[in-house]
């Protein structure tokens, strides 16, 4: 093996070999275990939050794949509708064209064109990534069979009366010239302003006060032209006698009703708000309820429509509404305008101001759906982890609205229906299928419609549709109800619960039996990360390394405001002043499952990374050891006599243990805990420990063969049986070490991968070697701690008494002398019996037993305590300093909070060390 672990050397070669030779496919004859990634558009990269969910996959499924089942990682892509068609067309306007100009068929060869050419960037960062999936089962979501399966799904559901056509609010982006749904729109808090207008009584009304008019306030005085009514509270006595009255809506002269709605918060500014049902959601459903009428008074691209009066017609919605605030100011109907912090919806993909809009959409009417899929999760035929977001499920599931389908695309899924000259619609896979059904003869011309499908229509039928569906294929009966989906809470709604719901539509099966939900990957002081910001971390970057002016480059790119981009460059040289180091796939890897811990959001740190790599390293260094020692050696694969020493049977029986908690934390889909048992047994037991409780066996001249044998068989055996429990969350470094192993170990294959997942045999469960043990390392460490407190120098040899022990603790001692002398630098191990005097020793317990190590000759006392004197003043001075600061009044009153909190704990800090010196100095002094 290498001197030193270079994970760039190793990783790649090694995934090549497992693609070529077919590993990932579905083998065995197990049960089958199946997960279906959630594709990732087509049209992006992988981030950390990817890397996250599959580094967290790729574990249940090598783990999975280890214990005999017939495992099925599938994975694929999504068209992504909108973000896709945007990117070609801006490709179509640097070359001076566009969509239009085009027209759609040669636009949409386009867009495949660029697919195929981009559309294998995520499929080369998941191979980066380790990422075990079938790639002979890859999938898009625009595939002929995924179409096909589109197509069957809307006209069933249609025919069932399921899916309609009608005209309701939807979010409109007047840019994209589409319908978009909740999670494309962005809503930040934004500096802006709410008029107050004045709007005049009519019919010689008035108020209870005496005044001719109302006020309400909007923050969007242009949809003041849509005005259908004027709402109040029913019990606010101010407007009480004005309800069933009406107004005379300024600027346009129509009459509109004052109305009673519990919606209305009396407390709320004036108490009377404006309804524009065709123009905002609430007073949408408000003027359902009270059959207001729908004005809609915008185009397609948010201008003034013909709805409206002539003078605002054919302006931006923005220019109109300073005519319409100038205009009312000059009516004297201006009441005042007040500064006001609100939510602007913003399109994602193009920073436009949404609209909420009336259009005639396709709907899915979810109610008869959404029933059998709150039954699943109530029933426990899917559960949530963790179970609270269970809660977020049902609470969006039982106040559910029509699901809109349709997008005024090109990209897409074309929906299968037709319209004749009169607008009529039909319904069906094709056009010849539609004349067969609909009994229309070929003299009847028809169109197709030209809007698409939401993205989310078809990835909700991504656990079915991928694997054959409508035909009963084999991989439908296997693979098609699938074990775990591993995704983020903010889709739960989105793409999870449609898929639980079109899937028992379909198959009456569940599309998954668990719901892992990951929290958000954050930065390292908790902030979310974003490009604004300057804090996204590719985790290309931190397998591979990147220079800082590469990484700057990176981040800055393609940003058009300077500013933003000075800011971001600055962030990013002053967090990565070198840039960004390598540090491999399975550190990354082993950190993200390290931090997996209940669906709560995480903050990603460097140093947290960098201390797993030194965990990479550790295991190769270790492995580099036990082949020192035991390649070309008789490691007991020939069935040769054995004798297991104290340090065999106790590394054997914590072998044991770590496998039993491994499992139990994958079980219960703790990946944190699973890490944490992984690095304490290969860390701190077999590293720190066992490593070194095996050299007084193989270095000893005296030791027998059947010795020498044991030891070198636990060290090969319980190492490779480590790689093998470790391999699903570490599958590059493990596989490489394996291989060199395993046969040492008498274990056969061709790759790690298809070893068998470790087990607990009970039977090897040995708990007097493990208190043997702990006793060992108590007095060992004891010792330890001596030597660093009286700064007695390692290598020096010391001499040892024992006293206040049991029986037990004599026999411990007297059997494990050879450990002793040799992990704790020992020159002779002496009883003290009962009444025997001891010289002036320093001492540590075990139990409540004593270990002496005399200080007679040790030490030079005057030296030693001139040493401890200064330490004492010095960690005085500073901790007076400290509690001069902490008196100060007004520090304490003005500093921030955590600034106090800090200096007290360094004040404990400093109290702690006094007292320590102070008691070391005794101790000397006694001597």
């Amino acid at each position: 093996m290498d001197k030193t672990y270079q994970p760039q050397s190793i990783e790649a070669p090694i995934y090549k070999r497992w693609e070529e030779n077919n590993y990932f496919a579905p083998s065995g004859n197990g049960a089958p275990f199946s997960i279906m990634i959630p594709p990732p558009n087509v049209t992006g990269s992988l981030h950390m939050g990817h890397a996250f969910q599959h580094s967290i996959m790729d574990a249940m499924i090598r783990r999975a794949r280890m214990q005999g089942k017939q495992t099925l990682w599938q994975p694929g892509s999504d068209h992504a509708g909108i973000a896709t068609q945007m990117v070609v067309e801006r490709q179509l306007a640097a070359q001076n064209t566009t969509r239009t100009e085009l027209g759609r068929e040669k636009f949409l060869e386009k867009v495949w064109e660029w697919k195929g050419q981009s559309g294998g960037t995520i499929s080369d960062q998941m191979r980066v990534l380790g990422d075990s999936v079938d790639w002979s089962k890859e999938r898009f979501t625009m595939d002929p069979g995924m179409s096909e399966a589109v197509q069957e799904v809307f006209v069933r559901l249609y025919d069932e009366g399921i899916i309609y056509r009608g005209q309701r609010l939807v979010n409109w982006d007047p840019k994209l010239h589409t319908a978009i749904s909740d999670l494309e729109v962005i809503s930040e808090e934004e500096n802006g302003f709410l008029w107050h207008f004045r709007y005049p009584l009519a019919d010689g009304a008035k108020t209870a006060d005496g005044k001719d008019y109302i006020v309400v306030a909007t923050t969007r005085p242009e949809t003041m032209l849509g005005d259908s009514a004027v709402a109040v509270a029913p019990d606010d006595e101010r407007y009480q006698n004005l309800v069933g009255k009406k107004i005379e809506l300024p600027l346009v002269g129509r009459k509109i009703p004052i109305i009673a709605d519990d919606y209305v918060d009396k407390e709320f500014g004036t108490g009377c708000v404006k309804i524009t049902p065709a123009h905002d959601f609430n007073d949408y459903e408000m003027g359902k309820r009270h059959d207001l009428p729908m004005i809609n008074i915008l185009t397609d691209d948010a201008s003034i429509n013909e709805n409206s009066p002539e003078k605002y017609r054919g302006m931006d919605r923005f220019d109109a509404r300073k005519a319409i605030v100038a205009d009312f100011e000059a009516l004297g109907l201006l009441d005042k305008i007040d500064d006001h912090k609100l939510k602007v919806p913003r399109s994602e993909r193009g920073n436009t101001v949404v609209e909420p809009y009336l259009t005639n959409q396709w709907y899915v009417a979810v109610e008869s759906l959404a029933k059998p899929a709150i039954e699943a999760v109530e029933n426990g035929d899917i559960q949530f982890v963790p179970k609270q977001w269970e809660n977020t499920y049902f609470s969006w599931m039982r106040d559910l609205q029509d699901w809109c389908i349709s997008r005024q695309l090109w990209w897409g899924h074309q929906i299968p229906a037709w319209y004749d000259a009169q607008g009529k619609f039909y319904v069906g896979k094709d056009e010849a299928s539609v004349r067969e059904k609909y009994n229309l003869g070929n003299d009847v011309e028809l169109t197709q419609d030209e809007d698409v499908l939401d993205t989310w229509f078809s990835s909700a039928l991504w656990t079915f549709a991928t694997q054959g569906w409508p035909e009963e294929t084999e991989e439908f009966k296997l693979f098609s109800e699938s074990d775990v989906l591993v995704t983020g809470f903010d889709i739960i709604f989105f793409w999870v619960a449609r898929m639980i719901m079109m899937t028992l539509k379909f198959t009456d099966k569940v599309p998954f039996k668990t719901v892992y939900i990951t929290g958000l990957i954050r930065d390292e002081r908790g902030d979310k990360m974003s490009k604004s910001k300057g804090n996204v971390i590719d985790p290309l970057d931190l397998i591979n390394g990147i220079d800082i002016e590469s990484l700057v480059q990176k981040r800055t790119y393609g940003m058009m405001q300077p500013r933003l981009a000075e800011k971001v460059e600055k962030n990013t040289r002053s967090a990565y002043p070198e840039g960004i180091q390598a540090y491999g796939t399975d550190a990354l890897r082993f950190t993200l499952c390290s931090l997996a811990s209940g669906g709560r959001d995480i903050k990603f740190d460097l140093n947290r990374l960098e201390g797993y790599r030194n965990f990479c390293n550790k295991i190769w260094n270790a492995t580099r050891y036990v082949l020192m020692n035991t390649e070309e050696k008789d490691c007991g694969q020939s069935g040769s006599d054995v004798e297991l020493s104290l340090a065999d049977r106790w590394i054997i029986s914590r072998l044991q243990q770590a496998e039993a908690a491994v499992n139990k934390a994958y079980d219960t889909h703790r990946y944190d805990l699973a890490a944490q048992a992984l690095y304490e047994f290969m860390w701190h037991e077999y590293c720190d420990w066992y490593l070194e409780l095996s050299k007084p066996v193989l270095w000893d001249e005296n030791a027998t063969e059947a010795q020498l044998t044991g030891t070198r068989r636990t060290l090969v055996r319980v190492l490779e049986a480590f790689l093998r429990l470790a391999h699903p969350m570490m599958p590059f470094l493990t596989e490489e070490i394996w291989q060199r192993v395993a046969p040492l170990a008498g274990v056969e294959g061709e790759t790690i991968m298809l070893a068998a997942y470790p087990e607990t045999d009970e039977s090897k469960l040995d708990s007097a070697a493990e208190e043997d043990v702990e006793w060992l390392k108590g007095v060992i460490e004891g010792i330890r701690n001596i030597r660093g407190e009286m700064d007695i120098a390692p290598s020096k040899p010391l001499n040892i008494l024992f006293r206040n022990g049991s029986e037990q603790d004599k026999t411990r001692m007297l059997a494990n002398t050879a450990f002793l002398q040799k992990l704790a630098k020992l020159e002779t191990l002496t009883w003290l019996e009962t009444g025997e005097e001891a010289p002036m020793s320093a001492t540590a317990l075990v139990g409540d037993m004593e270990v002496l190590v005399p200080m007679a000759g040790l030490i030079d006392k005057d030296a030693e305590l001139a040493r401890l004197q200064k330490e004492i003043d010095k960690a005085t001075k500073d901790l007076q300093r400290i509690e001069g600061k902490l008196s100060n009044e007004s520090f304490v009153a003005k500093a921030p909070e955590a600034v106090v909190a800090k200096e007290r704990a360094k004040s404990d800090d400093l109290k702690q060390a006094v007292a320590k010196l102070e008691e070391q100095k005794i101790s000397i002094e006694s001597l």
